[in-house]
């Protein structure tokens, strides 16, 4: 499915959260229980860990030596269960960011295509 055409779904679907001043507290909710879900893996399930430390890197680094060098923190993998509440979770925020879109009248694939674009631009160094 195309984000456009999901986003479209949404704007069908929204009744109750037509309220800009709502669909905000639910997007920052969203994010919160995504955050729990990640954490409740580590520290309930126990499937992945987290070992982190601080990451050196240069500005000189090209991308490909930067990704051998910097980690992700993440040991294990998510089990089945953990996995299933990160991505229910993900699908929530991903259902009040197109109400915001819709709400704000801001095409959501457009934006993942611009930003898209910006990152291909800016490269390595792009969110730093």
């Amino acid at each position: 499915m195309q984000l456009k055409q999901f986003q479209n779904q949404v704007s069908d679907l929204l009744l109750r959260h037509r309220s800009l001043m709502d669909v905000l507290s639910k997007f920052d909710q969203s994010n919160a229980s995504i955050h729990r879900a990640v954490v409740k893996a580590v520290t309930e399930c126990g499937c992945i860990e987290i070992q982190a430390q601080k990451q050196t890197y240069s500005t000189e680094m090209t991308l490909e030596q930067a990704k051998e060098l910097l980690e992700n923190h993440l040991q294990g993998q998510m089990c089945d269960q953990c996995k299933e509440a990160v991505v229910s979770e993900l699908g929530k925020n991903l259902f009040y960011m197109s109400s915001l879109c819709n709400l704000l009248d801001i095409d959501l694939e457009d934006t993942v295509s611009k930003e898209s674009k910006k990152c291909a631009t800016l490269g390595f160094f792009n969110l730093s």
